[in-house]
């Protein structure tokens, strides 16, 4: 289990800060992240990476010459927000153009290509390549809703190759999706790991047993095996990824691979080792060639016991760009140009945030502001007290950081809220401020989510006019209509919007039919919970659940869940004012 640590909602933050100090050669510290200590050439294209703590030496590990100009770092195993994302590439682009580079998981599509859209909006050319590595997580006919585990090395290995040879942006992006397409992995695991905080695993597996198919967030195999020997690891292994060949190749023999066999976190150096020895023969008896193959701690998932192994394979292209040289803090070969030295940060080409004025509102508009601060106070309090809880239920076919991301989330957006109101904000500006927080400190899909959420319901409320029932059930409507879009989940899925649907249009109708709010937002809230548990009944269609559906089912969905206890407290807060509308 994680032991050493602060408060679990700080840990992220914490690890980052610590890194930094003990590697000022190779990356100084950012907004959201890391960047190399030393700019790259003017005009060269900058390789962002990023993703959620928990996985060093991925992410902020791989910058450095010869891989990543810069990493997005998020809370534990939660992506970074957009703006998270945006800052770290704003500091690392030096003229040529930004890729970024992700693990395909819902969180990190959707902040990276919301900070992909700000960078190109403001006139820094920018583009996304999602890893798909996981030939576990979906069939060959849907490679696209795969997962990224370790393939990421390689495939981030020679994006930045590519870029440091001075290629245009166009020919950067053209060779991390030949890669990708030509990378898998498969990886199995014999407990998983336990997050800041808790006390138990994510998973378990019973004596004897191992999980096979594992992700690198803690989730659960997609089955279960007696463990093996070491060489029955192996064959396992290779067998497996032997059965899916990219296109293009009809048999491996006299085929080139790079060879990533990856600790997950606790298989030690030395067990590696006597796995790879094998790994070696059968790879050498199937006519495969390894070439510089890694073994070690690559993408980690804190304290797993697991193993995985990644097969990226080479034509002369990724073979060259493969064995290129690279200087990170965490991974290291051959020769690179030396950096310059470290240069104090004067904020590169990132954009100034200079303080704006409050846009005016009216004393009416004020006074709803501090409902919404009571709101948020009593919303934060709740998902404090309900942060184990909601981790726990996040585990069972997840990655169990809904409780952390929440809590971070809400209590941000309460800080956020409270500063807004207290030097005069309205409504809509103090929900504005309070959603921007919420979704640059809770970081992954719930975060967006509730960044969109709390701005539609600002939108709605203005800076100018007390807001009645009515339009306070319209913006309900419209960030019910919104987190649809953005997310791309329809009731059914098993995710928030099986509760936020059915409460917003409860809101609705009683508002319609001359419902005072308290009363109206009472049967809307009624609904919620009785929505929020009917998800115990639903098979998830998507997310990371998507493949543990025997797993899921009997357990309610975490952000359906939080969502209905939100609603809840929010009404306590409308019944103790006595809002009538």
């Amino acid at each position: 289990m994680t032991r050493l640590f602060n408060a679990p909602e700080a840990f992220a933050d914490e690890a980052l800060e610590g890194f930094v100090a003990a590697h000022r050669r190779w990356v100084r510290p950012v907004p959201g992240g890391v960047v190399r200590s030393a700019p790259a050439p003017a005009g060269q294209v900058a390789v962002v990476i990023g993703g959620g703590s928990g996985h060093y030496p991925a992410f902020s590990g791989l910058v450095g010459p010869g891989l990543a100009h810069g990493a997005a770092v998020g809370n534990v195993f939660a992506s970074p927000s957009a703006r998270q994302v945006r800052t770290v590439a704003e500091h690392a682009h030096t003229g040529g153009g930004v890729l970024l580079m992700y693990g395909n998981y819902a969180g990190d599509v959707l902040h990276f290509g919301q900070a992909a859209e700000q960078l190109t909006a403001d006139g820094v050319e920018t583009r996304t390549v999602a890893v798909t590595d996981d030939i576990s997580s979906a069939s060959a006919d849907e490679a696209e809703k795969r997962r990224g585990i370790a393939g990421d090395l390689p495939v981030f290995k020679a994006a930045a190759a590519a870029a440091e040879e001075g290629r245009s942006l166009d020919e950067v992006v053209r060779v991390a999706r030949h890669a990708n397409a030509r990378t898998r992995s498969f990886g199995i695991a014999f407990s998983g790991c336990t997050l800041p905080g808790a006390d138990t695993p994510l998973f378990t597996v019973a004596e004897g047993r191992m999980a096979v198919g594992l992700g690198i967030h803690g989730e659960p195999g997609i089955g279960e095996e007696s463990v093996p020997t070491a060489d029955e690891a192996a064959e396992l292994l290779v067998s497996t990824l032997l059965k899916e060949l990219p296109e293009g190749i009809g048999s491996p023999r006299g085929e080139r691979a790079a060879v990533i066999l990856n600790g997950l976190g606790t298989v030690k150096y030395e067990e590696l080792f006597v796995v790879y020895r094998r790994v070696a023969q059968l790879l050498a008896e199937a006519g495969i060639e390894a070439v510089e193959p890694e073994v070690g701690e690559l993408v980690t998932s804190f304290d797993m016991a697991g193993v995985s192994l990644t097969l990226c394979w080479l034509d002369e292209e990724l073979a060259a760009l493969w064995t290129a040289g690279a200087d990170t803090p965490a991974y290291r070969k051959g020769a690179v140009t030396a950096q310059a030295a470290p240069a104090a940060d004067t904020g590169g080409t990132a954009r100034a945030e200079a303080a704006k004025p409050l846009p005016a509102a009216t004393e009416e508009s004020r006074a709803t502001a501090a409902t919404v601060v009571a709101a948020l106070d009593a919303v934060a309090a709740t998902v404090d007290t309900h942060a184990e809880e909601l981790g726990r239920i996040d585990a069972v076919a997840g990655d169990g950081d809904h409780g952390i991301g929440m809590r971070r989330g809400s209590g941000a957006a309460r800080t956020a809220a409270t500063e807004a109101a207290g030097e005069g904000a309205g409504a809509r500006t103090t929900l504005y401020a309070a959603a921007d927080a919420w979704s640059d400190r809770a970081g992954g899909t719930s975060g967006a989510l509730w960044g969109v959420l709390l701005r539609a319901v600002g939108t709605a409320l203005g800076d100018t006019e007390a807001p009645t029932a009515p339009v306070v059930a319209h913006g309900v409507e419209e960030a019910s209509a919104a987190v649809q879009r953005l997310g791309g989940a329809e009731v059914g899925d098993k995710t928030m919007v099986d509760v936020l649907v059915p409460f917003a249009r409860t809101l609705a109708d009683a508002t319609a039919g001359g419902a005072a709010l308290t009363d109206a937002w009472d049967r809307a809230a009624t609904a919620a919970e009785e929505a929020a548990q009917a998800t115990a009944d639903l098979a998830p269609r998507i997310g990371r659940a998507r493949p543990h559906v025997e797993r899921s089912l009997g357990t309610p969905d975490a952000g359906a869940h939080s969502l209905a206890l939100i609603v809840r407290a929010v009404h306590g807060v409308l019944a103790a004012r006595r809002t009538t509308a």
